[in-house]
């Protein structure tokens, strides 16, 4: 799996930047393997992408649709898919190469990259850091009220914006598995299928300030979701 991962983290480089074309000596199958997970991302971001575009239009006319999906190549980094913006405010949707190769099928691949969309079209990053702040200020300013110094109200104050972020993070994630559901969909993508992906990763279980709800209510979203399309 090492090698695989190496392999694959270059071939991800050379796919997405003019460089030339060496590649550390590899078994064929191991090789194969890589180079059918690259094929397998770059058709599903291509596939996905316009899909949404046009959805992030149709639900932010004034927001910025114009996605960039690229492959996390840094070393070290655990399997995970994050959705982020870059200075200017474009949106990026980021793989880690782990998690490239991790995903079995087309339609896991397509639902991850679609959950991630919707993160952006949902305003999710705008949404916790609005809740970070108020909970921040409400915490930090009790802290003040009751006289507590400097540093304690600096303490209270980050606690509250550690609190005010997971306050409601569960529910953001299923929000986006509902619309990331419909945009898997939209794009030619079985979402339950590549919702199956999460009977394969440790459950979170319903843990108290978690960031991410229990698995089981998350496939129960996108199952229901799905039936009504």
């Amino acid at each position: 799996m090492r090698r695989l991962l190496a392999l694959l983290a270059l071939l991800a480089t050379l796919a997405g930047c003019a460089a030339p074309p060496v590649a550390p000596p590899a078994d064929p199958e191991v090789r194969a393997r890589a180079e059918a997970a690259v094929q397998r991302f770059a058709s599903v971001a291509g596939t996905v992408e316009p899909v949404a575009e046009r959805e992030c239009r149709a639900l932010r006319p004034r927001g910025a649709c114009d996605f960039r999906i690229v492959v996390d190549t840094r070393p070290g980094l655990p399997p995970n898919a994050y959705q982020t913006v870059d200075r200017r405010g474009r949106p990026i949707v980021a793989f880690t190469v782990p998690l490239v190769a991790r995903v079995r099928n087309a339609d896991e691949l397509a639902f991850i990259l679609s959950h991630e969309v919707a993160h952006h079209l949902l305003g999710h990053i705008e949404r916790t850091r609005a809740d970070a702040e108020i909970g921040a200020l409400t915490l930090g300013r009790l802290v003040t009220l009751s006289g507590g110094d400097r540093r304690a109200v600096q303490s209270a104050a980050d606690l509250g914006a550690l609190l005010g972020a997971r306050r409601y993070a569960k529910a953001y994630e299923l929000e986006a598995d509902a619309l990331g559901t419909i945009i898997a969909a939209r794009a030619g993508y079985d979402p339950v299928r590549g919702a199956r992906f999460f009977a394969r990763i440790p459950d979170p279980g319903d843990r108290f300030l978690g960031t991410h709800p229990p698995n089981a209510a998350r496939m129960e979203v996108v199952r229901r979701v799905a039936a009504s399309l």
